[in-house]
């Protein structure tokens, strides 16, 4: 499913037009992106949690040069899944 398929599914069950489904969707990812930037996790219960994870520096290697180069610390976002979510695949 894509963020357009989700909208018409969201449009369908709840009965409201796909433009209301449109900035009901863009609304609930702009807030857990503004979240994220600012480093705060996004807890949906029965769902999973949204965070931050630092990464710390750390050496690598250029593969095309085999050149040794540092790698500055990062954020990147993650995502872990509730158990609740996971028994529910789980059990297909």
């Amino acid at each position: 499913m894509n963020k357009i398929k989700l909208i018409e599914e969201l449009s369908e069950k709840l009965d409201i037009s796909k433009r209301e489904a449109t900035t009901a969707v863009e609304s609930v990812f702009g807030i857990i992106k503004e979240c994220l930037k600012n480093d705060e996790d996004v807890n949906i219960g029965g769902f999973g949690a949204f965070k931050v994870k630092h990464r710390a520096p750390r050496k690598g290697i250029n593969p095309k040069t085999g050149e040794r180069i540092n790698i500055g610390a990062t954020r990147v976002p993650g995502f872990r899944p509730s158990k609740t979510l996971k028994d529910m695949i789980k059990d297909g």
